[in-house]
């Protein structure tokens, strides 16, 4: 009661019209000052907080019931409206809100068909499960076995760190695999621009965790950077399968591998998938566009309250 009495007096003060929370779970946990709050409130999935969550009693029954609850739901691919769907949610209700990428901070860069199999592989993400990372460095030590100048960037940190690590090891890729922990923006731009190919093979977990579209592939393909990802979640409606990049089954190593193979053998193909991927960021992820429809269902969610 405190929470949601600070809550109400900043509403209060601050003569809010709506409320837009960002996160399917943290719109469960407000579920009961929703229920009481007088505006219009919209609630905006991503991905892991429409999963169910076996740690908490009656999660899912309450997900379902906020659905139910508020006016309008935003999510950031179709993929995750068709599981707001199985749980109950009316289609009418369901609005699409795409990540904006601010792509003048991304731009598209010139690169060279790398010579001598001196291929440089990126990845950035959480260093957990659903992100494939250990398909990606099964096959990336398959095609570096003909490529001893080949390397792997893998940008960023989480709990699977330790294991990774040991994986290196395992496979002798200590030469070839750097972990470059958390970048800055800069940083990370910076990286894109000195990669070839940027490789996210996703997976869906035991407990049904998934992506929706990630934002760091998005930003990857603002520069430039062809795709070797997966048939997984939202990143099929990001990358135009056999145009911006190649998808593969989850957990396929070796459709992974068939497809570093492939590009490093047809520098024509990687080069117009590089500035198709770029080129498509740019039509349907900007940002100011997406900035725009999300300013449309703000004026939906007020009119549709008889406000203004």
């Amino acid at each position: 009661r405190g929470e949601y009495g600070v809550l109400n007096r900043l509403l209060e003060r601050r003569q809010a019209d709506l409320m837009h929370v960002y996160f399917g779970h943290t719109g469960v946990h407000l579920l009961p000052f929703i229920k009481r709050w007088p505006r219009p409130v919209v609630v905006s999935f991503h991905g892991m907080d429409i999963m169910p969550r076996e740690d908490k009693p009656g999660y899912l029954e309450n997900l379902k019931d906020l659905l139910q609850t508020i006016p309008l739901v935003m999510a950031r691919s179709h993929s995750l409206k068709e599981r707001m769907l199985e749980l109950g949610c009316p289609e009418e209700k369901f609005r699409l809100n795409r990540t904006g990428i601010p792509l003048d901070n991304f731009p598209f860069t010139e690169r060279r068909f790398p010579t001598g199999g001196a291929w440089h592989f990126v990845q950035a993400c959480r260093l957990v499960e659903k992100k494939g990372l250990d398909v990606a460095l099964r096959a990336f030590a398959r095609f570096a076995a003909d490529r001893p100048d080949s390397r792997f960037t893998i940008a960023g940190d989480g709990p699977l760190r330790e294991r990774l690590d040991r994986q290196v090891t395992d496979l002798g890729l200590e030469e070839k695999v750097s972990f470059a922990g958390f970048l800055t923006e800069t940083e990370l731009r910076e990286l894109y621009h000195s990669a070839h190919i940027f490789v996210h093979p996703s997976q869906i977990t035991e407990d049904q965790n998934q992506e929706g579209i990630p934002n760091s592939m998005l930003e990857a393909m603002s520069t430039g950077l062809p795709v070797l990802a997966t048939h997984h979640g939202g990143i099929p409606e990001a990358v135009d399968d056999g145009r911006a990049g190649l998808l593969s089954a989850e957990r396929d190593v070796d459709g992974l591998l068939d497809h570093m193979e492939r590009l490093a053998h047809e520098p024509e193909l990687w080069e117009k998938m590089g500035r198709r991927a770029s080129d498509d960021m740019r039509e349907n992820f900007e940002q100011a566009a997406q900035v725009r429809k999300l300013e449309d269902v703000y004026r939906e969610l007020l009119e549709g309250h008889g406000g203004s």
